[in-house]
């Protein structure tokens, strides 16, 4: 059997950075094998400048709306935001499946290895089965009106078993999840909350002020949304509390509760949701792209929350790159170590989607990918950043 040896500068092994000259050994399939000292590695060493890595994961993606890049402008406001999808996805199949396939060869090209994919429909299914990525697929399920629940669960089970029927996918797992607290009725959420037992549920969460408006006092821009929908939001009665406090309890038997975005969750909200089955997922860059806004990295970090990281989608992001939106985080939060926030990028991401026994950490018998981090210090990432795949 021939092996891979890889050195750099430092080496992340997916908790923390070694730069005693540490050797990574895989075999060529990249099936990790051990980290050695240099003196017992032997010959034909790679020696690379930077800081090896196991592949990002990228724990939020919305592949199938590829095809919608730079067609929303900027700084609209979620509840603009979302009328502009609804009312402009619509595109020849072929253009969709195109912009499908150029995507992923954007997220392989930017290192990373697995997705955690929201799916309204099948698009995604044939670019999936080329097996270049591993796939948690999010079967995602939208209805407000409570006389829409049954037709909208029985088309994403119809989803969800084209996703699950085919054996051709490598590492893919598939679940049903639904959209957003704002968008979800109650007897929705009754014929989903079966389906949560031990997988890995998302939902996007509190992206917008607009949605704790709704729930604390029925009033905000989603009541305008609404209407310019047609959408009848009378059986719907405010809560009086946070949007995340309010339906929080649902999601109580997922085995991961990935929440996505955050930008207005509170330290009551993540006091309220503390748990090591609950992990926070930040899209600093399509944060900014809809709303000009950042969460609260801070006060996540100041209560050891799970951190994780995703691009969301290219309709509200310029790329699809983990390390732009490690940029990102690191220009406006300057005081978080770099090892911390690898670790939200693999090892993390690697458990979120439940795919930590293959992925994510530099341990025997893994296969998480070799990346090198390129122009950055054992202290931050740089604009001169780059990423660059060791392992195909």
């Amino acid at each position: 059997m021939s092996y891979l040896k890889f050195l750099a500068d430092q080496l992340f092994t997916g908790t923390e950075l070694i730069s005693d000259q540490s050797i990574l050994i895989t075999d060529n399939k990249g099936i990790v094998i051990d980290i050695v000292a240099i003196e017992d590695a032997g010959d034909d060493v790679q020696y690379h400048q930077g800081i090896i890595s196991p592949g990002f994961v990228n724990a939020h993606c919305h592949l199938e709306l590829s095809h919608m890049k730079g067609l929303i402008p900027e700084h609209t406001g979620l509840p603009n935001f979302i009328l502009k999808i609804v009312n402009e996805r619509h595109f020849p199949e072929e253009e969709i499946i195109t912009a499908i396939a150029k995507a992923e060869d954007e997220m392989i090209a930017n290192g990373i290895v697995a997705v955690g994919d929201i799916c309204n429909n099948t698009l995604t299914i044939d670019q999936k089965k080329l097996n270049r990525l591993a796939y948690y697929n999010f079967i995602e399920v939208s209805g407000w009106k409570p006389v829409i629940a049954n037709p909208r669960y029985e088309h994403a089970q119809k989803v969800l078993k084209q996703f699950t029927s085919d054996s051709r996918f490598i590492i893919h797992n598939s679940s049903l999840s639904p959209h957003a607290p704002y968008s979800v009725s109650n007897e929705l959420w009754k014929l989903l909350m079966p389906h949560f037992d031990d997988n890995s549920v998302t939902i996007h969460n509190q992206e917008t002020k607009a949605e704790d408006d709704l729930f604390k006092t029925g009033t905000g821009n989603f009541i305008e949304m609404y209407q310019a929908m047609n959408i009848d939001q009378t059986h719907f009665t405010p809560t009086g509390k946070s949007s995340l406090q309010s339906y929080f309890e649902k999601l109580s038997f997922a085995k991961n509760k990935i929440l996505v975005h955050n930008t207005n969750t509170t330290e009551n909200d993540i006091l309220f949701t503390k748990g090591n089955d609950v992990f926070f997922c930040l899209c600093p860059n399509a944060n900014l792209y809809i709303e000009n806004n950042l969460p609260p990295i801070d006060l996540l970090r100041k209560y050891q929350s799970n951190i994780i990281i995703g691009t969301d989608s290219l309709a509200s992001n310029h790329s699809l790159s983990i390390l732009d939106e490690l940029k990102t985080i690191s220009k406006n939060f300057t005081s978080i170590p770099l090892e911390e926030m690898l670790q939200w990028a693999t090892l993390n991401g690697a458990k979120a989607l439940q795919m930590d026994d293959a992925i994510g950490s530099f341990e025997k018998g893994k296969k998480p990918g070799v990346i090198l981090l390129k122009g950055s210090s054992s202290i931050t990432i740089n604009d001169d950043t780059s990423v660059m795949r060791l392992i195909v």
